[in-house]
């Protein structure tokens, strides 16, 4: 008897190597027989297909699984995604400050650091630091160069991701259309004497609603991450893949009106981030004699108690939260979670004040709001499984294959 005629991929021919990788690494079928069963292919065929896997070194057998016959015999040998054969580098870039990290493939940071990286020095110098670090904390890790499969950087501001290029981002001179993905290729080649590598960009609000949703709220199906710094931005997850708009400038929700009549640095009257941004709180600090010039400096006084920091905050979150009433009611999302410089319980209380009462109760009955749980490294995490997700996407799998030779 012949068996059924295998499922077709993506590309209209039958499930590729590609996607029967995607199949493991997402636990939908982990031994062959699950793999038979879920595409259709012959035993031979996926053996052929794992066989190049396993040369890549991408698949490896794991323990035993249930004997599925009611006859006994054998555990099926279930097959798992070997994240120790690569590593990622990822960087996340703020105002004043940056961080940098070697993570395995399933997002574990192996190696950090962090320091003073001021963005507004334009992207030459920036970028060429950011090869140094890597340089230096793939050492750290024990990992070589030519371990690397992939870089991802976290940026503040508008990103085409086609490109890789920030796109008249406000508080980023000189970076607007820049190569970045060119530019920080080279920088790991020159301080590391590896090939380059491919470079994933996108905005930083982007990806810490990536490196939540993927590890805190897997199965949330419409996730909304805030972040609130020196800027305001948003980051939207639906069933799992980021949310950008047409040309990426999707979650820009700092440069909404809100009627006020402050000067926002992109040059318009009236933005959210104007009036409710952390550097907005620090410069309402800075006219009360409260020495503070950035978000980070806000976050150092609320956590050292200060009383009008702390009432500012709030009042900040009010604003927020009434922007974030319309949000709520336009995405119905199952987790807003507040991250960035503010995001502590001032900003949380006014946030959630405004909100629940602007918005419609169907709106929040099953919303939660909650606070970032990787916090400053939710960026790292959130660039490391992007690169991860698209380098081993079926369709990049294939082409990834023919390249290795196998």
């Amino acid at each position: 008897m012949t068996g059924r005629p295998g499922r077709t991929g993506r590309g209209g021919g039958q499930a590729s190597a590609g996607e029967l990788l995607e199949l493991v690494r997402s636990g939908r079928a982990v031994t062959r027989g699950a793999l038979q069963q879920e595409t259709g292919l012959s035993r031979a065929t996926v053996g052929l297909r794992l066989d190049r896997l396993f040369r890549a070194g991408w698949l490896r057998e794991g323990a035993g699984g249930p004997v599925d016959s009611p006859l006994g015999g054998r555990p099926s040998i279930t097959l798992e995604f070997d994240d120790s054969h690569a590593v990622v580098l990822a960087a996340d870039l703020e105002t004043r400050h940056a961080r940098a990290a070697v993570l395995s493939l399933s997002g574990e940071i192996l190696a950090e650091h962090s320091g003073t990286l001021v963005i507004q020095d334009g992207p030459e110098p920036v970028l060429s630091e950011l090869g140094h670090w890597f340089a230096e904390l793939l050492t750290k890790a024990g990992h070589r160069a030519d371990e690397v499969c992939g870089i991802g950087l976290a940026v503040p501001g508008p990103v085409d991701t086609d490109t890789g290029r920030v796109v008249q981002p406000p508080i980023m001179p000189g970076w607007d259309g820049y190569d970045i993905r060119g530019r920080l290729a080279r920088a790991f080649t020159e301080h590391t004497g590896a090939p380059a590598v491919p470079v994933v960009v996108d905005n930083d609000a982007n990806l810490m609603a990536y490196g939540e949703q993927r590890t805190g709220h897997p199965d949330c199906s419409a996730f909304v991450l805030v972040k609130v710094s020196t800027g305001i931005g948003a980051g939207v997850v639906v069933d799992g893949a980021i949310f950008r708009g047409v040309d990426g400038g999707a979650g820009d929700i700092g440069h909404i009106r809100v009627g006020a009549e402050a000067q926002c640095r992109c040059g318009s009257y009236g933005c959210l981030a104007a009036v409710a941004s952390g550097g907005a709180v620090a410069g309402r600090l800075a006219e009360a004699g409260v020495p503070a010039a950035s978000g980070s400096d806000v976050r150092d006084l609320l956590a050292a108690g200060h009383p009008q920091a702390a009432a500012l905050a709030r009042e900040a979150g009010r604003r927020v939260g009434d922007v974030l009433a319309t949000v709520v009611t336009l995405l119905n999302p199952g987790v807003l979670m507040i991250a960035g410089d503010l995001a502590g319980t001032p900003f949380l209380t006014g946030v959630r004040e405004l909100l629940y009462q602007r918005a419609l109760p169907r709106s929040t009955a099953h919303l939660d709001v909650v606070t970032s749980r990787l916090e400053d490294r939710a960026g790292l995490v959130g660039a490391g499984l992007l690169v991860v997700a698209q380098l081993y996407a079926p369709e990049r799998v294939e082409e990834r294959l023919l390249a290795l030779g196998v």
